[in-house]
C-alpha cells in the first residue's frame, strides 16, 4: 500500500483541521463532560459547521465527500490530538446510523432524517443491541407488526450509544419469522408513544458518551419510516458491520498512539535516582515494543481501509485488524499507565482515561472472540 494515499494535500488539510477543532473545542472540556455523563449538543452542530461532520458521506446527501480513507485520516487526527474513545463515539454516532437509511435509497427518508442529522441539527443512534441478543444480531426479539398505516414495536434495545440524546433510533425489528430473514429496520423518532429511555448506563469509560437502554411499549410508527424493504434490514445492517470494525480499529491503535506520546513526554520529563526515566534501557525497550505494535497495526489496518474504499470486500480482514489493533491497545495503554507510575492510576491523568475506554473496545462493534470465528469461516477454515 502507497502511504501518500493517507498524505494527500486534501488529507493533510483535513488532518490538521481536525486536530485544531479537538484542541480548541474538545480536549479542554473533556473533564466536565466526562462529569456530566454527556456531550453538549451544540458539539454536533460545530463539527459539521467545521466541516468535520459529513465526512465520509456524499454531498448529494448533505455530507462533506470522502469515503473511508477520508474516515479513517478524521477518526487518527480526532483521538492523536487529545480526543477521547468515549468522546468520538457519542459525537459521530450518525456514522452508525445513518449508512442504512441512505442505502436504502428512499429520498423522503434521506430529507427527513439524513440531511438534519449530517447539519448537526438532530441528534441519531443505532438500536440493534438487545439484553439477549449482542453479537447475535439475528436473534433479536423486538417485534415489528403491522396494523394498517403502521407497526407496533414491541421490545427493549441495550447498550444504545447516544440513546438518551438521541431525536431519532435506526432500530432493528422483527417483521417477519426467526432468523436474519426475518429482520427489518425502522426510523423511531423520540416523541413517538410508547417509546421510552428505560434507563440511562453507567460505565467503566466512555463517561461522556451517554448509553441508554431503551424500550417500546405498543409503539405506533408509520410504515413510511421502514428502511429498505421488509424483511431486508439485516443486509442493510451487514453493510455497516466492516466500516464500523474498521474504525474501532482505528480507535485503537490512534488512542495507542497518544499514550505513547504522553508517556514519552514523561518519560523524558520524569527523572528517578538522578536519570530520566527513558535512560533506563528497560524503558526505551518497552517504548519501541509500543511503538512497534501500533505500527503493525496501523499498517494493516489502513490496508484494510484502502481496500474497502476501493471496493473489495474485506470483511475478514476487517476481522483481523480490529482484533490485531485491540491487542495493540491493551497491551500500550497498559504499559503507559505503568510508566507514569503513581500519577498514571489518578483520574487526573489523561492515560487513566485511555485506560478504562479502551476496554470496550474488544466488546462493541462484535467481540473479539466472534471475530476470530467469524474470520475462520470467511476464509473457509471451518471445515
Amino acid at each position: 500500500m502507497d502511504d501518500g494515499l493517507f498524505e494527500t494535500t486534501e488529507r493533510k488539510a483535513l488532518r490538521q483541521a481536525t486536530a485544531q477543532f479537538v484542541r480548541r473545542e474538545i480536549a479542554p472540556h473533556l473533564d466536565d463532560w466526562e462529569r456530566a455523563g454527556e456531550i453538549p449538543r451544540d458539539l454536533h452542530r460545530r463539527a459539521a459547521k467545521a466541516g468535520l461532520y459529513g465526512v465520509g458521506f456524499a454531498e448529494e446527501h448533505g455530507g462533506d465527500g470522502g469515503d473511508t480513507v477520508d474516515t479513517v485520516v478524521t477518526t487518527e487526527a480526532f483521538l492523536e490530538a487529545g480526543g477521547s474513545s468515549g468522546c468520538h463515539a457519542a459525537l459521530f454516532t450518525h456514522g452508525i446510523a445513518l449508512p442504512h437509511i441512505i442505502a436504502a435509497g428512499d429520498a423522503e427518508l434521506i430529507d427527513r432524517f439524513v440531511r438534519p442529522a449530517l447539519a448537526g441539527e438532530v441528534v441519531c443512534s443505532l438500536g440493534v443491541t438487545e439484553p439477549d441478543a449482542g453479537s447475535d444480531v439475528a436473534a433479536l426479539r423486538t417485534t415489528a407488526v403491522r396494523d394498517g398505516d403502521d407497526y407496533v414495536v414491541n421490545g427493549a434495545k441495550m447498550f444504545i450509544t447516544s440513546g438518551t440524546r438521541a431525536d431519532f433510533v435506526t432500530t432493528a425489528v422483527r417483521t417477519g419469522g426467526p432468523g436474519a430473514s426475518g429482520i427489518s429496520l425502522l426510523v423511531i423518532e423520540r416523541d413517538t408513544p410508547g417509546f421510552a429511555v428505560s434507563r440511562k448506563l453507567n460505565k467503566m469509560g466512555w463517561l461522556c458518551s451517554d448509553t441508554a437502554e431503551l424500550s417500546f411499549t405498543d409503539c405506533r410508527v408509520p410504515a413510511r419510516n421502514l428502511v429498505g424493504a421488509e424483511n431486508g434490514g439485516f443486509m442493510l445492517i451487514a453493510q455497516v458491520f466492516v466500516p464500523e470494525r474498521i474504525i474501532a480499529a482505528v480507535h485503537a491503535y490512534s488512542v495507542a498512539q497518544r499514550c505513547l506520546d504522553l508517556t514519552l513526554e514523561q518519560t523524558r520529563a520524569r527523572e528517578t535516582f538522578g536519570k530520566p526515566l527513558i535512560a533506563r534501557q528497560v524503558v526505551r525497550h518497552k517504548l519501541v515494543q509500543m511503538r512497534q505494535r501500533i505500527e503493525l497495526a496501523r499498517t494493516y489496518t489502513r490496508l484494510v481501509a484502502a481496500r474497502h474504499a476501493a471496493g473489495e470486500p474485506v470483511p475478514g480482514e476487517a476481522c483481523l485488524a480490529k482484533n490485531a489493533a485491540v491487542e495493540a491497545c491493551k497491551y500500550v495503554v497498559d504499559e503507559a499507565v505503568q510508566l507514569h507510575g503513581g500519577m498514571g492510576y489518578m483520574r487526573e491523568t489523561e492515560v487513566e482515561r485511555h485506560y478504562r475506554d479502551t476496554r470496550i473496545l474488544g466488546i462493541g462493534g462484535g467481540a473479539s472472540e466472534v471475530m476470530t470465528d467469524l474470520a475462520a469461516k470467511i476464509f473457509g477454515y471451518d471445515h
